[in-house]
């Protein structure tokens, strides 16, 4: 049951209608931003919401037990803090959000309604759509170590080692020819085989993406000429002389990891684990030795 402060109660009881929603995002960037449907600024705890900022939200239903509460929150980009930009560049992804019932008269008669972070965002032309999901979500998400034959490890993350600044891993290019922000054409990469760099991440480094990261996904390189090909199309213009740099990729498998970064010592999956072909054969007079050893030595 949730409790109200003495002040808020009252209000509530008197039926006096001077309530707003506030809403408090923590943008993993760091960055807290406020938003009210009020029709002025308000502040509190440090952080000025401003007012009338095109965001509204639907209901919210909280529910008993583990189901996930969610609930949208639609926007209009009126807001200079809500920029079409942020929001393709992924800024606003899994942001903490808090919202607030306030009485906007005294700001100190609040209740914190609920907590939550934002999910799936769809944009339109002049407005945005965020789902905004119940701190339960946390329990959908696998946590741990995954039995498998795939690595679990991110290329050159405490675990894999791999050193990602060796020149052998990292290029660097020029963009020279770009179509439909996510198909490009490149120089500087002419030393690395056919497909070295799928995926692997691409990093900007100039131009109007500067600073942003993408995933690689097909590298090709024919006749000296070198192309590549993003998971997801750049949410700015790409030109000519764009520059950035790009790590090779890994496709988590123990050969890969083998013959490309000589890293097996550090390999987090399991390529011996028998699979379902293993659990249905059988023994075979005459094929193979049926000793109960290991099928890799």
């Amino acid at each position: 049951m949730k409790t109200f402060p003495p002040g808020l109660t009252v209000l509530l009881q008197s039926g006096v209608t001077t309530l707003c929603t506030c809403w408090k995002l923590t943008r993993r960037d760091g960055a807290v931003l406020g938003f009210t449907d009020h029709n002025r600024q308000l502040s509190f705890d440090g952080v000025d919401f401003e007012a009338e900022s095109g965001l509204k939200a639907s209901e919210w239903a909280h529910n008993l037990g583990l189901a996930i509460d969610t609930v949208e929150a639609d926007g209009a980009l009126t807001s200079e803090a809500l920029t079409e930009e942020d929001l393709e560049k992924g800024l606003w992804d899994d942001a903490a959000v808090e919202i607030y019932l306030v009485d906007w008269s005294d700001t100190e008669n609040r209740a914190l309604m609920g907590k939550a972070s934002i999910g799936e965002v769809s944009r339109g032309r002049f407005a945005f759509r965020a789902e905004l999901r119940g701190l339960a979500h946390v329990l959908n998400q696998e946590v741990g170590r995954i039995y498998g034959h795939p690595c679990d490890a991110v290329l050159g993350d405490g675990r894999c080692q791999v050193d990602l600044d060796d020149p052998s891993f990292k290029g660097t290019g020029t963009v020279t020819a770009v179509s439909d922000n996510r198909l490009l054409t490149a120089s500087g990469l002419d030393a690395f085989d056919d497909g070295w760099f799928a995926g692997g991440v691409l990093s900007w480094e100039t131009g109007a993406n500067q600073g942003l990261r993408t995933e690689v996904l097909v590298h090709t390189k024919a006749d000296g000429t070198v192309n590549l090909a993003l998971v997801e199309k750049a949410p700015q213009d790409i030109v000519a002389a764009d520059t950035f740099t790009v790590t090779a990729g890994c496709d988590k498998s123990f050969p890969t990891c083998k013959a490309k970064f000589d890293n097996v010592v550090n390999h987090r999956g399991f390529p011996h684990m028998p699979g379902n072909d293993s659990v249905f054969t059988y023994a075979v007079p005459g094929e193979g030795d049926h000793d109960g050893g290991s099928f890799f030595n």
